[in-house]
């Protein structure tokens, strides 16, 4: 294959299925500057994306499973295809067909079935599978769980959590700590501003020597010991409930007359409840009233006798006890009439039981349900649409140990699922009543219907103005417009955000985790460095501050993997390297455009204290910039002088504190200022 053969593999990708996913995968694909060659069975009635015809290089109409459509795709120099139709065989069958043609082509698919995405990634290699349900479940979990925790991940075997914090005076960062200090092997920095609800674009944009103050924004990436988060104390402590269960001695009487009270109310609204228990109470009475009553007034009767009697009685046995003529006799002519009154009233009560206890057998359809957990009073968070995206969000939240409650529409949704939480049925007003939404944390509105989660937003935002909203759509319209007359809230559109993550994948890079912040995706993308690679032979500073990007764990094979590792590492072929990237950062590394515009700061070394320092002030100075050692001794043992290496600002700064350290006296200056 000819080099410009080669280029135009390197440039070329296919997508599959123009339907809403496939369409934001090709303004994805976009991005990265790439030709982009579309195959679908029918023209679009309309698009989504209103100049994405322009986008494409070429638009194929059939079946892209017939060997024949592929090849006018010209399969064999695509570097990657996306097969992102809505059904999942022919996306199976597509990936077969391709591979057959070009066994070079990554695969990207669209699909559901993880054992049968595991099995065809066995067999036909460099393919990998994305569920667009459950992919963007997790940035809609971590949007519920409010302004603080905004990703939760976990990198070899370690959780990674990162968090939003407002400065506050008595915080004990302020005022005495500077950004720098704060960055370890357990911490690192990525957003900080003193203007709160405005944060930087991109990553690095803060200034290291600065004093953290109050009402100062942070965002930080930092470890975590487990999966753990403290729910919202909704119910009091051991010691509360010890006091008030001593109250409530005391006041037991006015507490049981208020307590009736309330059930009694409550019964209005569910009167089976309040015949039931009206029957059962008179049913008692009228059993021990003739219990009684044939013990004294009868000859001879025992109690066991008397209450066997009024029972049967009560079950409408009258003519069983006084079929006896004669014995009609002896029995007291009010005790006679009593008993009759006792069996039609026992025929009426017993009948009525019998009929609920009938009608709660059938309703339950015969299947014993778990009993769920009572719903949430405050703090908590609502799901509303318990479809696959909710469901998937739910357990998130579950795993995340958050107080939470779902409504959902589907009647059959008791019996199909297992999910073991609060759940609430009926109509939509009724429902959001129930859940307690004015004092809700989170709302999270996931039904397939978009009219209705608008419907619902709207409600929720004018029950509570103060809780999070997160909304999910698939139109980008219908995202735009929600955003702005919901500015606080988090419109999350799936197949936007889905289809980062379907064009990272399409280059050879896996996806380990996505969230949304500040109104982009951020992706934690894995890379292995290979020879031809963008990043090989460049030091972690340099990829950091060149491509905007944030270096979260790297590893030299077979060496164990470092967590926040220092700027000073310099890739080779084989090493691998995880890294916190926007949209735009991946882009740069696709295209190898190093950003070194920023690239002109430099450092001025004054003099050393002694002649050990002269000697770890080189080593430090080859070590931060990448230097030759040689270059670095020439420096410091000509002094006064100044480093020719034009550095980035971060970069330079921590050599400036690593030299301080070293009592090498050294100060940063801008290129210009020599």
């Amino acid at each position: 294959m000819s080099a410009r053969d080669t280029q135009l593999q390197l440039d070329r990708f296919l997508v599959c299925g123009l339907g809403s996913l496939g369409q934001h995968c090709v303004a994805a694909l976009k991005e990265f500057g790439v030709s982009v060659i579309v195959i679908e069975q029918v023209q679009p009635h309309s698009w989504e994306i209103s100049d994405l015809p322009n986008l494409l290089e070429d638009l194929i109409l059939g079946d892209c499973r017939q060997n024949s459509i592929l090849e006018r795709a010209k399969i064999h120099r695509c570097r990657a295809a996306l097969i992102v139709t809505s059904n999942e065989q022919v996306n199976a069958e597509t990936a077969l067909a391709i591979r057959q043609l070009n066994p070079r082509t990554r695969l990207v698919v669209r699909s559901a079935k993880e054992n049968l995405n595991q099995l065809l990634s066995e067999q036909l290699g460099d393919f990998i599978a994305f569920d667009p349900i459950q992919l963007p479940a997790s940035a809609f979990a971590f949007a519920a769980l409010g302004s603080e925790t905004l990703c939760f991940f976990k990198l070899d075997g370690q959780w990674l959590q990162v968090l939003k914090r407002q400065i506050n005076s008595s915080d004990r960062w302020c005022n005495v700590r500077l950004l720098h200090e704060l960055g370890s092997r357990q911490r690192q920095i990525l957003y900080h501003t003193h203007y709160p609800g405005s944060l930087p674009r991109t990553f690095h944009d803060w200034e290291p020597n600065e004093l953290l103050q109050a009402e100062d924004t942070l965002v930080y990436l930092e470890t975590a010991e487990q999966l753990f988060f403290s729910p919202a104390q909704t119910l009091p402590s051991r010691q509360l409930k010890r006091r008030e269960w001593q109250k409530n001695i005391l006041r037991f009487p006015k507490r049981f007359r208020g307590q009736l009270s309330k059930f009694w109310q409550l019964s209005f609204q569910q009167r089976v409840r309040r015949v039931a228990l009206l029957c059962g109470i008179t049913v008692s009475i009228l059993l021990l009233m003739g219990t009684v009553l044939f013990e004294l007034y009868y000859p001879g009767i025992t109690f066991l006798a008397a209450f066997t009697a009024t029972v049967i009685l009560l079950l409408g046995g009258y003519g069983d006890l006084f079929g006896n003529l004669e014995q009609i006799g002896v029995i007291p002519w009010w005790l006679q009439l009593f008993s009759l009154g006792l069996s039609l009233a026992g025929t009426t009560f017993v009948g009525v039981l019998y009929a609920l206890l009938t009608e709660a057998l059938l309703s339950s359809k015969f299947q014993f349900i778990k009993r769920r957990p009572p719903i949430p009073q405050q703090a908590h968070i609502a799901i509303i649409g318990l479809g696959r995206v909710g469901q998937r969000i739910a357990r998130l939240l579950q795993e995340f140990k958050q107080a939470i409650v779902g409504i959902t529409f589907n009647p059959d949704f008791e019996q199909t699922n297992i999910l073991d939480i609060p759940l609430i049925f009926g109509n939509l007003k009724e429902a959001l009543a129930k859940a307690n939404l004015s004092t809700a944390k989170s709302v999270v509105i996931v039904t397939d219907d978009e009219v209705l989660n608008l419907e619902v937003a709207l409600m929720a935002r004018a029950i509570n103005p103060d809780s999070h909203l997160v909304i999910r759509t698939s139109s980008q319209r219908l995202s735009e417009h929600l955003s702005q007359l919901l500015p606080r809230a988090q419109v999350l559109g799936t197949h936007a955000v889905v289809a980062e993550a379907f064009a990272t994948a399409a280059f050879g890079e896996k996806v380990i985790a996505l969230f949304r912040f500040n109104n982009q995706t951020i992706l934690v993308t894995e890379y292995q460095i290979e020879s031809e690679d963008t990043l090989n032979g460049l030091l972690l500073s340099e990829v950091a501050y060149g491509y905007g990007v944030v270096p979260i764990l790297h590893q030299k094979l077979p060496n164990s993997s470092i967590l926040m590792p220092l700027g000073d590492i310099r890739l080779a072929v084989g090493d691998r390297l995880v890294v916190l990237a926007t949209i735009d950062g991946l882009q740069r590394i696709e295209r190898g455009t190093i950003d070194t515009s920023a690239k002109h700061w430099q450092v001025r070394v004054e003099r050393a204290l002694s002649s050990e320092a002269i000697f770890e002030g080189a080593n430090a100075i080859a070590r931060i910039t990448g230097c030759s050692l040689g270059q670095a001794r020439e420096l410091m043992n000509h002094l006064p002088g100044t480093l020719p290496i034009m550095l980035y600002k971060h970069q330079a700064q921590r050599l400036i504190r690593e030299l301080n350290k070293l009592l090498v006296k050294a100060s940063l200056i801008s290129g210009g200022d020599r």
